[in-house]
């Protein structure tokens, strides 16, 4: 297989063998990615498709001397901030007190060990406003500032959403847990 050099700059002379290249090294990766930032999987799938093809068109403007994989991971998350903001901006928010309160005790001092795929139903249980502010946050490492500007929020409301993603989470995490007992 080609190097990473090599195939950006066979990607710039838009040659389909290195298209092809790029896309089977990091489309699993970003694939993951588009899933936290949507509702299903046909939703990811377009938020993917529409992003390889900015990454495609733009790869031109790429400077050597920065990370490629940065460069397509912001392209990535920018383009399901797009696609949030046409498709559910406040739709599904809600306020923590609207949510039910789980009757289940866990003592906070008991540890709890949860699978990846059940972290990853509980992230996806979210309102998809909480989801996204959560996602920004924690797993892609924004700045509240960045994130209120890129959702084009106050960013007390990120930090408000963020908190209640946390305690949504935590209550969803406790009642799997009492569950499990």
């Amino acid at each position: 297989m080609a190097d990473l050099k090599e195939i950006i700059e066979g990607c710039r002379r838009n040659k389909r063998q290195y298209q092809d290249m790029l896309y089977s090294k990091y489309s699993g990766m970003f694939y993951g990615l588009c899933l936290r930032y949507t509702k299903n999987q046909p939703e990811a799938e377009d938020v993917m498709q529409e992003a390889w093809v900015k990454i495609f068109k733009n790869i031109s403007s790429y400077k050597m001397e920065n990370s490629f994989e940065g460069w397509m991971r912001r392209i990535m998350v920018n383009t399901a901030i797009t696609n949030y903001r046409r498709n559910l901006k406040h739709a599904y928010q809600e306020d923590i007190t609207d949510a039910s309160y789980s009757k289940h005790h866990v003592s906070p001092w008991e540890e709890c060990e949860f699978t990846r795929e059940e972290l990853y139903n509980a992230i996806n249980k979210l309102p998809p406003g909480y989801k996204l502010v959560f996602n920004m946050y924690v797993i892609e490492g924004f700045k509240h500032k960045e994130i209120a500007e890129q959702l084009e929020i106050d960013i007390n409301t990120s930090k408000s959403q963020l908190s209640r993603a946390k305690k949504y989470l935590q209550r969803e995490l406790l009642e799997m847990s009492a569950v499990n007992m």
